[in-house]
């Protein structure tokens, strides 16, 4: 179980640091770009990859297994926040404004603010669940 809490840690961590760079300096930096809009639109395309895609659910999936077989509290309460602040989250809330990004451009304004917020959360939830599983 060492391992395996080890890993998911290490895996909600990778994922807390990618979406601290977008809330920290990238969408900040598309909201001052001539094009912000569309340099998002393609972002949000390219993300839909393995390389996030794997990091992002194939850690969700360690922390399924960690709440099957987790024996410590804090092992299994950091694995339900990952699971909640950031996989929930994106399923939730990111996604549906990605879509809408998609579908309309011109909700920009609105995007950057709500967007953000989402995000931000999503941050704060992987990186407590990284703590968490290393403390467990």
């Amino acid at each position: 179980m060492e391992l395996l809490g080890t890993l998911t840690a290490v895996g909600c961590a990778l994922v807390g640091g990618v979406f601290f760079a977008f809330s920290g300096f990238v969408v900040p930096a598309l909201a001052r770009a001539p094009d912000g809009a569309g340099a998002m639109r393609a972002v949000n395309v390219a993300a839909v990859r393995p390389p996030l895609m794997v990091l992002l659910f194939g850690t969700a999936a360690a922390c399924v297994a960690v709440l099957v077989v987790g024996p410590e509290a804090l092992d299994r309460v950091g694995a339900a926040l990952y699971l909640v602040g950031t996989g929930g989250v994106t399923i939730a809330a990111n996604v549906p404004l990605n879509d809408a990004l998609e579908r309309d451009p011109g909700t920009w304004p609105r995007y950057l603010r709500l967007w953000t917020r989402w995000n931000t959360l999503r941050t704060a939830a992987a990186t407590a669940a990284a703590v968490l599983l290393l403390l467990g």
